[in-house]
């Protein structure tokens, strides 16, 4: 007959034999294994060709013309192709001081904290405990004070010499707690929770794109808003001359009322078109100032005319099957795939048996000096498996619900994929309009410069009076404030291509890792 010891040790030999080997035998995972989608089988932007390689051109500035090249990679720093120091500043300053970034970037390491965390469960547990007691034994097992005793309703004082019952207990243990990854939980868990490490990467990416490319748009749009500002100026002084010369010839008998009165509201008209103009120049000021973590009271010493910013003639065009790589909102949509996937894994992991092991080593004595002496120690091994076999179908049907996820979850990258190259589409055949518009604006513009050149130089030959040059002069002021429009669309244009391209974060010098 096996003596009870050798029973015991035989189980702890066992119980330590299957804590080495389940780790090793843990490669059972259940759930569906994520595949990369595939590429999108698109070859073009068009069904008919109708993008070409190249746009128009006209002789002013911003309108060179503009060639697609598709070998040509995006640059992490695009925005440098305008040629503007201070916009390149201004963009170095937004990514330190933008309190977007640093959100984005606490977002991701609390993800890669929470993969860590559930990394963990691939280890024991070990903890260590220590309890220290002071006992006293109930009045019934001869804990009462010495020389009183109770009966009944009457204490009566009695000559017993025996003391109170008091005794010291001290506890002191090792435990160690393990859950073999039988069936593959916590790795899909882990899964789970890489996918978001990768989503809060990306969503950090989208956040440096998009920051740079409304710095970018907002110094276009201050440049532009200045210099139609000062056209509009330049036209309400010129219809203040008119307005002036009219009332002189309405004294003068020369014309009626009614054209002083019409010319007043032509006057009126332009003053009332400034003023939203003004409005918007310092609503774009204040955009800047917050896109570096300004307050609006805090201004930005950068100040930005079309002058200043330069179009490149060289474009980048990634391939259909490129963007589904580069754009960070489809590779976003991509890992929500993977983390619909992880999670079907998970609830069908929780439908099976749950294995844990835990084991315990100590002492415990009256005194902490005898507890780890001969017959102070104590230790246990435990092993237990659970089963649900009935939970009203909670498990199954959060089974079926992580499938239908992962049905939708495919659904919304497609759809993320098809607005992708939609966007892309879109913003070339916008470049490609953009720069016949401001080819015909050139073509304006120079047209009223030479009508107002020509009426300057009859009013001094006196063959016509000083209010048709005016006119000409108002005429060569909107021509001017549509070749400015037409400029910065194009300059725009080109910002919003480089963030459908993806923003080239892929070339960033410090790439961090995913996971």
């Amino acid at each position: 007959m096996m003596k009870p010891f050798s029973k015991l040790r035989r189980a702890v030999s066992i119980s330590c034999r299957y804590l080495i080997v389940a780790p090793l035998v843990t490669g059972c995972v259940v759930g569906p294994d994520f595949k990369k989608p595939d590429a999108p089988k698109a070859t073009d932007y068009s069904p008919t060709k109708a993008i070409s390689e190249t746009t128009a051109s006209a002789p002013v500035l911003a309108g060179v013309s503009q060639r697609f090249n598709p070998k040509s990679d995006v640059p992490f720093d695009w925005w440098r192709i305008f040629g503007s120091s201070k916009l390149n500043s201004l963009i170095e300053r937004a990514f330190k001081t933008n309190p977007n970034i640093t959100s984005a970037q606490a977002a991701l390491r609390e993800a890669q904290e929470n993969v860590v965390a559930q990394q963990g469960f691939f280890y024991p547990t070990v903890g260590v405990s220590y309890s220290p007691s002071r006992n006293k034994l109930a009045g019934n097992y001869g804990g009462n004070s010495p020389g009183v005793q109770a009966n009944g309703d009457v204490i009566q004082t009695t000559t017993n010499p025996v003391g109170p019952a008091y005794y010291n207990f001290h506890v002191a243990q090792l435990t160690v707690g393990y859950v073999p990854d039988v069936f593959g939980l916590n790795r899909r868990m882990v899964e789970s929770a890489q996918t978001q490490v990768a989503v809060q990467k990306l969503q950090l990416e989208a956040t440096y794109i998009t920051l740079a490319s409304n710095v970018v748009a907002a110094a276009i749009q201050e440049a532009s808003l200045r210099s139609q500002i000062m056209a509009m100026n330049k036209m309400i002084s010129i219809n203040k001359d008119m307005l002036g010369l009219l009332q002189t010839q309405y004294k003068l008998g020369d014309v009626s009322n009614a054209d002083v009165a019409a010319q007043e509201s032509t006057l009126a008209s332009v003053e009332q078109a400034l003023a939203p103009l003004q409005a918007q120049f310092e609503q774009t000021r204040d955009l800047l100032r917050a896109l570096v973590g300004n307050t609006p009271d805090k201004d930005i010493d950068e100040k930005f005319e079309l002058a200043d910013l330069h179009l490149p003639e060289e474009l980048p065009l990634s391939l259909p099957s490129k963007i589904v790589e580069q754009r960070p909102d489809v590779r976003a949509a991509e890992e929500q795939l993977h983390y619909a996937s992880a999670e079907a894994g998970v609830a069908i992991a929780n439908r099976l048996p749950q294995f844990a092991l835990t084991a315990a080593i100590g002492g415990m004595a009256d005194s902490p000096s005898w507890m780890f002496r001969s017959g102070g120690g104590f230790f246990n091994l435990a092993a237990s498996v659970s089963q649900t076999i009935f939970d009203g179908g909670t498990l199954h049907a959060r089974s079926r619900a992580a499938e239908q996820a992962l049905i939708g979850a495919g659904a919304q990258y497609r759809s993320t994929v098809i607005a992708a190259l939609q966007n892309v589409a879109d913003t070339l055949y916008t470049i490609q309009s953009d720069a016949n518009v401001l080819k015909a604006a050139a073509s304006g513009e120079q047209a009223a410069r030479t009508t107002v050149e020509l009426a300057r130089k009859q009013y001094q030959l006196g063959a016509v009076n000083y209010q048709t040059q005016l006119v000409a002069e108002q005429n060569y002021q909107l021509a001017e404030i549509n070749l400015t429009q037409a400029q910065a669309s194009r300059l725009g244009v080109t910002v919003a291509l480089y963030q459908a391209l993806g923003g080239g974060w892929w070339n960033r010098p410090d790439m961090p890792s995913f996971h």
